[in-house]
C-alpha cells in the first residue's frame, strides 16, 4: 500500500490504453454522463459520500463501491466513507500526481476507518483484489485515506468468473493465443472454440470471448419464481495464503455460513481443499 512512481504510471497506462477520457472541467464531466460513461454513485444504507463535489464513476467502478461497502458494513457494523470520485483537472489538488486517474473516473478515495478491526479487513480486502490484478491501492498520507484506482476491464471479467458468466478480452501489442490462455486460466483450445479460431493468429483491439468453469457450470442453477432470490453452488480451491474469511468475503458471504455449508468446526483450512459455497443471486 506504499504506492510508487511505477504504479502511478501503471494506472495512467491503464488509462490511456483504453482511450478513456481525461476531464479538463465541469462541463466535460457532464458530458461523460450524458453518454453514460460515467454514472451517478449515491449514498446507500451502506455507504456514505463525504464532501464528494463530482459523485460520478465509471460504471465497473460504481458496482465494486456498492459490492465492497455491503461488504464492509457486514463485516463492521458500519457504512464505508468514500471522499473522492471523478475529479476534473481543474479541480485537482496541488499535490496531486501528473499521472493521477481521477478525472478519467478509475479512482475513488476511501476513508481510513478508525477502528482498527475494521481498518485490517479493508486492508486485507483491497489488498486481495490487487493481487487479483483488478485494482490497486495506495495507502495516502496527506490528507489520510485509501487510493484506489480500478482497472474497468479486468473487474468486469473478474465479476464474471463469480457469476458464472463468460468473460471478454481485449488483445494488448505482444500477445499471443497462449498467453492470453495462461492469463485468463483457460486453455487454448478453449479459446479457439469460443471464438471460432482455426488458428492461433489473433490482432491487436480483438476481443476474445474467454469461458470460465464457472460459466460452464451456470446450468445447474437452480430458479424459481421471479420474484424468489436465485441459488446457485459453485466450488472454490483454497490457495495458498486463504482463510475462511478471505474466501466468505470474496463470495459476499460469511464465514459461519461456510463452516455450516462444509461443515467445518473451526478456522483450518488446507491448499487444495474444495469448499462448498451456496450463492442468492438476488
Amino acid at each position: 500500500m506504499r504506492g510508487s512512481r511505477e504504479s502511478m504510471q501503471q494506472q495512467n497506462q491503464h488509462a490511456v490504453t483504453h482511450g478513456y477520457s481525461f476531464v479538463k472541467t465541469s462541463s466535460q464531466v457532464a458530458d461523460l454522463v450524458d453518454s453514460g460513461e460515467l454514472v451517478r454513485v449515491g449514498a446507500s444504507r451502506t455507504m456514505v459520500l463525504h464532501n464528494v463535489s463530482y459523485p460520478y464513476a465509471r460504471p465497473p467502478v460504481k458496482i465494486l463501491i456498492e459490492r465492497l461497502s455491503a461488504q464492509y458494513f457486514n463485516a463492521c457494523g458500519e457504512k464505508l466513507t468514500v471522499t473522492s470520485l471523478t475529479r476534473p483537472i481543474a479541480r485537482q489538488p496541488v499535490n496531486a500526481s501528473d499521472d493521477s486517474v481521477h478525472p478519467t473516473g478509475m479512482a475513488v478515495d476511501l476513508r481510513i476507518p478508525s477502528n482498527g478491526r475494521c481498518r485490517t479487513w479493508l486492508e486485507g480486502t483491497l489488498l486481495s483484489l490487487e493481487r487479483s490484478n483488478v485494482l490497486d491501492v495506495t495507502r495516502e498520507r496527506r490528507p489520510p485515506h485509501y487510493h484506489v484506482a480500478v482497472f474497468p476491464e479486468s473487474y468486469t471479467n473478474y465479476l464474471a468468473t463469480l457469476t458464472g458468466q463468460n468473460r471478454e478480452y481485449t488483445v494488448q501489442r505482444g500477445d499471443t493465443l497462449t498467453a492470453v490462455a495462461a492469463r485468463m486460466d483457460t486453455t487454448v483450445a478453449q479459446l479457439r472454440a469460443s471464438n471460432g479460431l482455426r488458428s492461433d493468429l489473433i490482432h491487436i483491439g480483438e476481443k476474445l470471448t474467454v469461458p470460465t468453469e464457472t460459466g460452464r457450470a451456470s446450468n445447474s442453477t437452480v430458479a424459481s419464481a421471479s420474484s424468489t432470490p436465485v441459488l446457485r453452488e459453485v466450488t472454490h480451491r483454497v490457495q495458498r495464503g486463504e482463510t475462511l474469511w478471505r474466501i466468505a468475503s470474496r463470495y459476499e458471504t460469511s464465514v459461519d455460513v461456510l463452516r455450516r455449508q462444509n461443515d467445518i468446526a473451526g478456522d483450518l483450512l488446507r491448499i487444495g481443499q474444495t469448499l462448498r459455497v451456496v450463492l442468492d443471486g438476488s
